[in-house]
């Protein structure tokens, strides 16, 4: 009951939110890709990560919102692996984050600028 109350309020600022912005960046991730042998990382710029879930938890409140979202490149680190930003519209917006996404696309060209491996 408590989590559902948290989960409620949690939603209902998001709302207000939206009534004065139209989306939400957010980070995709805390760390950039690790090795598929590590199971997860187990410190994020100093601090434990204590479970699973901890180490990707900026995530966590935009799904519990139950906003659309989407990830979109937003660089590379010096070992050349991706990292990306979340758009976030409010409910009933996929449309417009879509759109916004597209746009940030033609804006900053990553998929030109870096081919991913896959596609070379």
């Amino acid at each position: 009951v408590h989590a559902n109350v948290v989960r409620t309020a949690w939603y209902q600022a998001v709302r207000k939110f939206f009534e004065k912005y139209d989306f939400m960046i957010a980070p995709a991730s805390q760390v950039f890709p690790f090795d598929a042998t590590i199971h997860w990382p187990k410190k994020v710029g100093g601090a434990a990560m204590d479970t699973y879930h901890r180490w990707m938890q900026v995530m966590i409140p935009i799904s519990m919102s139950g906003c659309p979202a989407l990830s979109v490149p937003a660089g590379f680190n010096e070992r050349g692996l991706p990292m990306g930003i979340q758009i976030v519209g409010p409910n009933h917006a996929e449309m417009a984050c879509m759109q916004l996404a597209h746009a940030y696309d033609h804006a900053t060209n990553w998929v030109r600028r870096r081919t991913p491996s896959l596609l070379e």
